[in-house]
């Protein structure tokens, strides 16, 4: 299996091809996002994300003008803030702004909670995703946004979702948190039966998650050879889902590239699945509403 995961795209139920491996911003401290997105373009990355939450847009633009590369080769995917769910012609006119594109390849309602911009602990009373969706299937006939889609979606939000009679478009793609330490089988079963593609975010754990410490993870990537960030993201890849690694270091960034012509077997790819450990690097402890259920392993 010679796989060449760094040209390989997923066809998204739209036709679009997201690239298989893309460049996670979030958390990335200012300034260090402009050099990141340039050393991720140079080192060859075609797929870059971000959000108007994380407050760093209008640098992802200007590491894209750096790089030289032309837009057009570019899958940029941004967010639509949870305060700004009134409000989704302003959120992507702020985003296309800041990220000096006219146009972006996704658009993704960040998180299913109609959050009150005058008090974040509120959810509006009159206004909840399905009403939010309902305002991002307008956008793209506009040409702003090619693709739309969801972010942090469990089975529960879905369903509400595509059973609502003003759903008219799938989404396209459903970002959430995706490691050996929240593998969510279940999730994944029933969005590629609705067509739904899954990206997925937090895809090498973090420094808190029993990932970093686990023998088993160690070890297979000792007898490949490989780096245990590779070993992640290629079990990732395999499963089926795009990945969105987060570095700022550019040795890191090549690093997390380097996935051509090597797989994990069958039998690692279990072994990787099987983590007894559950750890989630973002929670909704911090939102207004409950959006993660425990029904997607």
């Amino acid at each position: 299996m010679s796989n060449e995961w760094t040209k390989k795209t997923f066809t998204l139920n739209t036709g679009a091809k997201i690239p298989a491996v893309g460049l996670g911003t979030w958390q990335s401290k200012p300034n260090e996002v402009r050099e990141a997105v340039k050393a991720a373009l140079l080192a060859g990355y075609r797929h870059i994300d971000t959000a108007l939450a994380y407050g760093n847009e209008a640098e992802v633009g200007l590491g894209i003008k750096d790089s030289g590369v032309p837009r057009e080769e570019i899958w940029i995917t941004t967010k639509l803030d949870n305060p700004w769910h009134k409000r989704v012609e302003e959120g992507i006119t702020s985003s296309l702004k800041d990220l000096q594109t006219d146009y972006v390849d996704l658009y993704l309602m960040h998180w299913p909670s109609s959050t009150d911009p005058d008090d974040l602990k509120k959810h509006y009373p009159d206004w909840n995703f399905v009403d939010t969706w309902r305002e991002l299937q307008k956008l793209p006939a506009s040409g702003r946004v090619k693709n739309i889609g969801v972010s942090n979606f469990a089975i529960k939000n879905l369903e509400i979702l595509l059973k609502d009679e003003s759903c008219k478009t799938v989404p396209a793609v459903n970002q959430v948190e995706l490691h050996p330490n929240n593998p969510s089988p279940k999730l994944i079963d029933y969005c590629k039966e609705k067509g739904i593609h899954c990206t997925a975010y937090s895809c090498l754990g973090s420094t808190n998650s029993p990932l970093a410490h686990d023998e088993a993870l160690k070890k297979i990537a000792e007898s490949k050879g490989k780096s245990t960030a590779q070993v992640l993201l290629m079990w990732g890849l395999q499963r089926g889902t795009s990945v969105i690694p987060k570095s700022v270091t550019a040795s890191r960034i090549e690093g997390n590239f380097q996935l051509d012509g090597w797989s994990l077997t069958d039998d690692e790819m279990k072994t990787l699945s099987s983590r007894p450990d559950r750890f989630k690097v973002c929670g909704d402890a911090w939102l207004p509403v409950k959006v993660f259920f425990g029904d997607d392993e």
